[in-house]
């Protein structure tokens, strides 16, 4: 072979190789804040990001304080919602770590109207629950009270742990690092009101709003992100 034939034929595999590259790198990509690889056009949209509380309104007693770039439940119960819009057919990516074992708090998901207490939310929202310490009723991703774990999630304290909730029209599934614990849909089977800080039991809207709550004194849960994405 002469070196002009030589010479075409290693710019040729450099053109290749190139190509091939610029194929690999052409999706961009980032890291979550929860340290998993997404893809740059995955469609998340934080409305909380550690930065700014904008959008959200606080109803009840106590607060949710932003320290060090996370939301931290102080007092209640109260509800700290999102009030610049409703979500229906989306998923929800809530990040956040126990201080203690012990801690509650939870994500409310399909408030119809803009809340005026927090038991507007209970009684006619779903609380998807954090607690470690409940029965399989009330405890990590149910809806408290009304759906059955169908996987035990514990958590430590000061880890964080990422909650993926998807809201199909009349369906709701919960699932806690990667671990489904609830899948409901609208009208299934629910058990009765059993004491009388239990939700009322009845359907929710397809669409509503979200929340976070902040539940007592000795509790303090951390938020670090509310991102949310429609459906396609």
């Amino acid at each position: 072979m002469d070196s002009v034939k030589e010479s075409q034929l290693i710019r040729i595999h450099k053109l290749l190789f190139l190509a091939a590259t610029l194929s690999l790198t052409a999706v961009s990509c980032k890291m979550d804040s929860t340290g998993v690889i997404t893809s740059g056009n995955s469609g998340w949209r934080a409305i909380f990001d550690g930065k700014s509380t904008a959008g959200w309104e606080m109803v009840g007693p106590g607060e949710l304080k932003l320290e060090k770039d996370e939301l931290v439940t102080y007092g209640g119960m109260g509800l700290f919602y999102y009030s610049k819009e409703k979500f229906g057919n989306c998923q929800i990516r809530v990040v956040f770590k126990l201080s203690v074992a012990d801690d509650n708090s939870g994500v409310f998901i399909r408030i119809p109207e803009p809340p005026g207490t927090p038991w507007d939310a209970v009684n006619h929202g779903y609380e998807v629950q954090i607690d470690n310490t409940d029965d399989e009723w009330h405890r990590n991703g149910c809806l408290y009270s009304l759906t059955k774990a169908k996987n035990i999630v514990s958590l430590k304290a000061g880890e964080w742990a990422t909650m993926l909730i998807t809201l199909n029209g009349k369906r709701a599934i919960v699932e806690i690092d990667g671990k489904v614990v609830t899948d409901y849909t609208e009208g299934a089977p629910v058990p009765r009101k059993k004491v009388w800080y239990e939700p009322d039991r009845g359907r929710r809207p397809e669409i509503g709003y979200l929340g976070l709550q902040n539940h007592g004194d000795e509790a303090h849960v951390h938020f670090k992100e509310v991102s949310v994405r429609s459906l396609k």
